[in-house]
């Protein structure tokens, strides 16, 4: 059993995309600053545990173990059932029906989440979403610690997200990675969402070719389903490291945080970035910056704001990508040499 808290014990709900679980952590500093003896725990895909174990106000994570879109019923009724009467209020961040579930069958008192999807009943404390005030993921996030007057405004801080680093993590990567200590750049080429977010594999080639002539290490960092990418950037070239499937997700973060800078799409590494407090030269083709930006000042966005951008689609309407294939490799060269 977790050690009793000072303050207000909150249970949030958090997403399921690893950038929108890294930006909920300033929904969680927030509560910390706010009420210094909160408890917070954190319901949350299983795999986001090594990311909330990484976020120091973070007290407790209670993993969901069901897989992406999947309902779970007898799983959610199971969690419930182990944080009855544990919790005095939640806060619920996906707008779907079933993510309100296990707040409610555990009987929490106070619930709060944005109108979405029938969840009355479910919810107790329904806030509007205001778009035009609410213009960020994060914004939102943040909106549903605060009261609903406070929240409406707009005009509250965002903190920034920071995750903690493990040296030991790092100097065992090191060697069983068989790293240099070469400056090191890291590439995220992969975008969980669809190829209109993803810069062009030769290009992401190219930039290592010239990043490695310039004294450069260059690693290339992903899961799985990124691990062939990783080899057309790494092919035949000594110094880039095609990591895509090799390490964990709490690696990640050691990783990023022993880069000088980190070339991405708009992806959860990005965020990961980030909050590793890597500069971050972010890469944007679908999707809005304004939008979703690299939560940190030390970041470039790459953005050419076409008149057909951005469309927010998985894949190019028009079948030309021109949002990221008239974005050089050059261009990202000099941002990374200035």
């Amino acid at each position: 059993m977790p050690e009793a808290a000072s303050g207000e014990r909150i249970l949030v709900v958090g997403p399921s995309w690893v950038g929108d679980m890294v930006m909920a952590q300033s929904l969680f500093k927030t509560l910390k600053t706010r009420q210094p003896g909160a408890y917070i725990g954190v319901v949350a895909p299983a795999w986001s545990r090594p990311i909330l174990e990484r976020m120091e106000e973070v007290d407790e994570v209670a993993p969901l173990e069901v897989g992406h879109g999947e309902f779970g019923w007898a799983t959610r009724r199971r969690l419930a059932g182990e944080l009855r009467g544990r919790f005095d209020r939640a806060l619920v961040l996906p707008r779907s029906w079933k993510s309100a579930l296990v707040p409610f069958l555990a009987r929490i008192p106070h619930r709060t989440g944005f109108t979405g999807e029938q969840r009355y009943g479910l919810l107790n404390d329904r806030r509007r979403l205001d778009k035009s005030v609410l213009d960020q993921t994060v914004k939102r996030f943040v909106a549903l610690g605060l009261s609903a007057d406070e929240a409406e405004r707009g005009d509250f801080m965002l903190p920034r997200p920071e995750l903690r680093r493990d040296t030991a993590n790092l100097e065992r990567l090191r060697e069983t990675l068989g790293l240099s200590t070469r400056p090191a750049i890291a590439m995220m080429p992969g975008a969980e969402y669809g190829p209109a977010k993803q810069w062009p594999l030769p290009y992401f080639r190219e930039l290592a070719e010239a990043l490695v002539a310039r004294g450069h290490e260059v690693r290339v960092l992903g899961g799985p389903k990124d691990a062939a990418a990783g080899d057309r950037i790494a092919e035949g070239l000594e110094g880039v490291h095609n990591l895509c499937g090799r390490t964990r997700l709490g690696d990640a973060v050691d990783l990023l945080a022993d880069c000088r800078q980190a070339v991405t799409n708009d992806s959860g590494l990005m965020h990961v970035a980030a909050a590793s407090g890597t500069r971050v030269q972010a890469i944007y083709g679908s999707s809005s910056p304004a939008y979703t930006p690299p939560l940190t000042d030390d970041a470039e966005i790459h953005y050419l704001a076409l008149e057909c951008s951005p469309c927010f689609e998985r894949t190019c309407p028009l079948g030309h990508t021109n949002c990221l294939n008239h974005l050089p490799p050059e261009r990202l060269l000099r941002a990374i040499c200035d």
